[in-house]
């Protein structure tokens, strides 16, 4: 019996879930889907720079899962530039982070600075 999937800590689900051409009337081929954990992963590394060791830390998962998500989100990301497929985010096997990583040094939460709604 395969091991349970462990759910990926998130603490920043997108603004914006569906990207596309703008050129085109409509886009051709199928649509794409990130899953939510995919885009933490390449907003982690890509954005805040983060090692894949330090995203995995964060999002409490091994680093073979991060180098994994990491690689597949990288592909879409690639096949809906290239392709100019729709690309949305969502679903995935995730949780959002509850408060309690402030204690543990997750001091970059972008639920909870002040003035953000949380989602």
């Amino acid at each position: 019996m395969p091991r349970p999937r462990k759910r990926r800590k998130v603490c920043n689900l997108p603004e914006n879930s569906l990207f596309g051409p703008l050129n085109a009337h409509r886009p051709t081929g199928e649509k794409i889907i990130m899953t939510i954990d995919e885009f933490e992963t390449i907003r982690l590394i890509d954005l805040e720079a983060m090692t894949q060791e330090e995203c995995a830390e964060r999002m409490n998962v091994a680093r073979t899962t991060v180098q994994r998500s990491y690689n597949e989100a990288r592909r879409k990301i690639a096949a809906f530039l290239v392709r100019g497929n729709m690309l949305k985010i969502e679903g995935g096997d995730y949780k959002l982070c509850d408060g309690s990583e402030q204690l543990h040094g997750c001091g970059r939460c972008f639920r909870h600075r002040a003035g953000q709604k949380l989602i």
